[in-house]
């Protein structure tokens, strides 16, 4: 891979940590806001309805998943940035070959090669 490939990748790993680190901001302010009660006009924060309860625990978790799912996102894409600096950036890290740009460009942060990332999906899967 060239150096202006690098760059390239670099900066798209660069602008993806921006954009994911301002949606995971978003998705924990949301978590810990209150639902129902006075801050949606109620006379406290104690919702009135058990499906409220329901509703509000559920929306909880998913939130929280959400912000576990952007966490790992941006993991991975310090992870890269590494490989970046460290020279093996663009190589699977399971067969070594080079992970074609094809499945780099929407996947900046991927470790696998396709062929290898199906067949540890498979394993896993099993």
């Amino acid at each position: 891979m060239t150096k202006a490939e690098i760059n390239h990748f670099r900066r798209s790993l660069l602008d993806l940590r921006k954009r994911v680190g301002g949606d995971l901001t978003e998705l924990e302010e949301e978590t810990l806001k209150l639902v129902g009660g006075e801050s949606s006009g109620g006379l406290s924060d104690v919702p009135v309805h058990p499906a409220d309860l329901g509703t509000e625990e559920f929306e909880k978790e998913l939130s929280l998943t959400l912000v576990e799912d952007e966490e790992q996102l941006l993991a991975e894409i310090d992870d890269a940035l590494d490989r970046i600096e460290q020279g093996m950036y663009g190589r699977c890290e399971n067969c070594h070959r080079e992970i074609s740009r094809e499945r780099l460009e929407p996947l900046p942060y991927v470790r696998y090669c396709i062929r290898c990332a199906r067949k540890l999906q498979g394993q896993a899967s099993e």
